[in-house]
């Protein structure tokens, strides 16, 4: 398990407001916090060098991209052994319509979030490339309805 890293307040208010605008530059970071815009640089570079910060992601609308219709599919891999689910998980990632995947516990094995052009393409993801897997033994298909972006991830207290 991965080691959790101390954070101070200063640390803690860069983060918030980095998650809500991941382009701030450090001279509007510095006139949020009260601090140096030099201050700011140290401390979010040293948040990246600790791995607190992973990255930069830009953020598209699937229904502008054509992909108006996104799903939750379920999938229950047997048998359930690495030989297996490897090549699995590389193909579901390298599908255009995968946005998420998860690998869970309980009766399912996998929560996949796909974004696709409406249901016939739907249809066609899970029949090709989905049940026609051999270890996928059942997909379980959710719409999604509308989707909402929660706060910013900070450590529990």
């Amino acid at each position: 398990m991965t080691e959790s890293v101390v954070l101070d307040p200063v640390d803690l208010q860069l983060l918030g407001l980095l998650q809500n605008d991941a382009r701030s530059t450090y001279r509007e970071l510095a006139a949020e916090t009260g601090l140096a815009a030099s201050t700011c640089l140290d401390r979010v570079a040293r948040l990246r060098r600790s791995g607190v910060i992973l990255g930069h992601q830009l953020r598209l609308d699937p229904a502008k991209l054509g992909r108006g219709l996104e799903a939750l599919l379920s999938v229950q891999v047997r048998p359930h052994r690495r030989e297996l689910v490897g090549p699995f998980v590389e193909r579901i990632r390298a599908l255009p319509e995968s946005r998420a995947l998860f690998h869970l516990t309980g009766p399912d094995d996998y929560l996949v979030h796909v974004a696709v052009a409406d249901t016939a393409d739907l249809q066609r993801l899970v029949i090709d490339e989905f049940t026609a897997r051999r270890e996928v033994a059942r997909v379980e298909t959710r719409l999604i309805f509308q989707q909402w972006d929660c706060g910013p991830l900070l450590p529990p207290g």
